[in-house]
């Protein structure tokens, strides 16, 4: 068997339908969020200079401002400039999504969930579901692997 040392798009697809479902941003507000989490604070310039390589949107900046995803860091002062950063809710999401990229599970109750709605389901959803639970198995065999082999090891 081959070691991959990195692994981690595998399963992009998935997340990244999973999260655009439970949160309601497009994948070019993901996109956006993505660089702006390791930019720290940033200008209204900076979130432009990325912005304009994705769709268009004239309304992306307000909009993740309004719905609590980016936070104004400090206010103008004099010649300073407004700052802003990514909202804890924003660097949460971006952090969780980065874990379910390193092999983490997907929460996935059918009962319960409020993504996934058991009586609202379309094709796509289900299709979406086939493949969280297969990753999730995945993810609890590698996981099981990992384990079975330190513990024998020190046997």
């Amino acid at each position: 068997m081959k070691i991959r040392n990195y692994d981690y798009m595998k399963y992009w697809r998935v997340i990244r339908y999973y999260y655009k479902k439970k949160t309601g941003l497009t994948e070019p507000d993901l996109d956006l969020m993505f660089f702006l989490y390791s930019e720290d604070e940033f200008s209204k310039m900076k979130f432009e200079e990325f912005d304009t390589i994705l769709g268009w949107k004239t309304t992306r900046f307000n909009s993740l401002l309004r719905d609590g995803w980016i936070t104004v860091f400090r206010e103008r002062k004099l010649k300073a400039k407004k700052l802003y950063e990514l909202s804890p809710k924003g660097k949460r999401l971006i952090n969780t999504i980065y874990k379910k990229m390193n092999g983490e599970e997907i929460p996935l109750d059918l009962n319960n969930d409020n993504v996934f709605h058991r009586d609202k389901l379309g094709f796509n959803d289900k299709r979406y579901i086939i493949m969280i639970k297969n990753m999730n198995e995945q993810v609890r065999k590698k996981w099981h692997e990992a384990h079975s082999t330190t513990t024998t090891s020190r046997s």
